[in-house]
């Protein structure tokens, strides 16, 4: 093949496979609804990631070429990056490009794929999500009502926001892991109503 000789598009999708493990489960109205949101809230956050870059490179350029180093800035960075990728969690997971430690997963069939997911969805992941947000909720309340703010000079105030975007993230990654559970258990027990059909040995129609 010449250098110029374009890829076919099986190789293309073979090597995506290959990267992102994907499991093919059928979609839901609820799945749908949910996933859509954690979608569309995560590409906004993604936007972020610029605000991030220009706030480091303003930074570095003030430090290395006048001289000047911002603590501020240097805030300002890590809270940036922080919500976005703390938002970020949960739309990993709605899109299943979450890393999986399991390196026997993708050997595994749908079904089996998805009672692995079922019971992880049940037993760990919620279950984790429950007390996280329990803990995280009232410490970002007690971050506002104590009007917390950097112990460092020229730091910045408000660090309830962060601290709520934390909170805000469990309640994100439960919203999806509820959108992937809708689809696992539409597969497994076909409800909720799958709005695709599935073969008998659980993969797409």
């Amino acid at each position: 093949m010449s250098e110029n000789d374009e890829l076919p598009e099986a190789s293309i999708s073979s090597a995506d496979e290959l990267l992102h493990h994907h499991t093919d489960l059928p979609r839901t109205r609820v799945s749908n609804i949910l996933d859509g949101f954690i979608i569309t809230l995560g590409k906004a956050a993604s936007w972020l990631w610029i605000a991030a870059m220009l706030v480091i490179i303003y930074a570095v350029v003030g430090r290395y070429a006048f001289g000047q180093g911002s603590v501020t800035l240097s805030e300002w960075f890590w809270h940036i990056s922080g919500v976005a990728w703390l938002i970020g969690l949960s739309y990993t997971l709605s899109v299943d490009d979450h890393v999986r430690v399991d390196v026997l997963h993708e050997n595994f069939s749908t079904r089996t794929k998805a009672w692995i997911e079922f019971f992880g969805i049940l037993i760990l992941l919620l279950p984790f999500l429950y007390f996280a947000i329990i803990e995280a909720v009232p410490y970002a309340i007690t971050s506002f009502e104590q009007g917390e703010r950097s112990q460092a000079p020229a730091g910045l105030s408000n660090r309830w926001v962060l601290k709520g975007t934390l909170a805000l993230s469990f309640i994100l990654l439960a919203i999806a892991g509820i959108a992937r559970l809708c689809r696992v258990t539409a597969l497994l027990f076909g409800f909720p109503k799958p709005l695709t059909k599935t073969t008998s040995n659980g993969g797409n129609a």
